[in-house]
């Protein structure tokens, strides 16, 4: 064999080795970012829960530090009937606010986006789909029908409630809420079953498509809103 096909056959090995080596380092850096971003991505949602299980558990205390007031405020206010009025006061200003939990009869209302895969001569697909303002219009509904408390997904609607969207899902009281949205609320069944009539919002939303169920309910419990109520600008004069 002569020098210069020893030549060529050493080029090409030289080659195919540089090559194959590239490859590897390739490989090697590709591999050390995806677990990079795996032990990111596993930091990160360890900071989540370690603060999810804080807040849990501060919440927790919360609840017992209530139930111990309401308590010692019950024993205070036991034989005195100024205290006692004021205690009641509180209670009613509580319910109001959406700050205790309530139980009575009512209406639970189901909405959800279209699951039929054989939707025919639609031209408008939003449509078949649940949005923010479909909840908040249902909500107002219920409102204007006498309801004395509602909730979204368990989220007690209060005066500083918010109901957004956030991409495809809604945000209520800075939550992610996702559909089916289960709305509760407690008032006279028959009154608030009125949302079902011809033209109110549930046949609106029926005429479009959107999945909707209302039915009555002689015992309903709307839990208490968790979060704080602020108000920055509304004093007492």
């Amino acid at each position: 064999m002569n020098k210069k096909v020893v030549s060529i056959i050493l080029g090409i090995m030289c080659f195919l080795l540089t090559y194959g080596i590239a490859i590897q380092i390739k490989t090697v850096n590709n591999s050390n970012s995806t677990i990079s971003t795996n032990a990111e991505e596993n930091n990160l949602r360890s900071e989540v829960l370690k603060y999810k299980e804080k807040y849990d558990n501060r919440y927790l205390e919360l609840e017992k530090a209530e139930k111990t007031l309401e308590k010692e405020r019950e024993k205070i206010t036991k034989n005195n009937a100024e205290l006692t009025s004021l205690e009641e006061n509180i209670k009613n200003g509580n319910k109001i606010l959406g700050l205790s939990e309530v139980t009575g009869p009512g209406i639970i209302v189901r909405l959800q986006d279209n699951q039929s895969k054989n939707i025919t001569g639609i031209f408008d697909l939003s449509k078949l789909i649940v949005h923010d303002l479909d909840v908040l219009s249902v909500v107002n509904e219920l409102k204007n029908a006498g309801a004395e408390a509602i909730s979204v997904n368990e989220q007690r609607i209060v005066p500083t409630t918010s109901i957004t969207c956030d991409g495809n899902v809604v945000k209520i009281n800075g939550e992610k809420v996702g559909t089916p949205f289960e709305i509760k609320a407690i008032g006279l069944p028959e009154q608030l079953a009125a949302l079902s009539r011809q033209g109110g919002y549930l046949s609106i939303l029926e005429d479009d498509r959107v999945e909707t169920d209302l039915k009555k309910s002689n015992s309903i419990t709307i839990p208490k809103y968790s979060g704080v109520i602020d108000f920055k600008y509304a004093k007492k004069k």
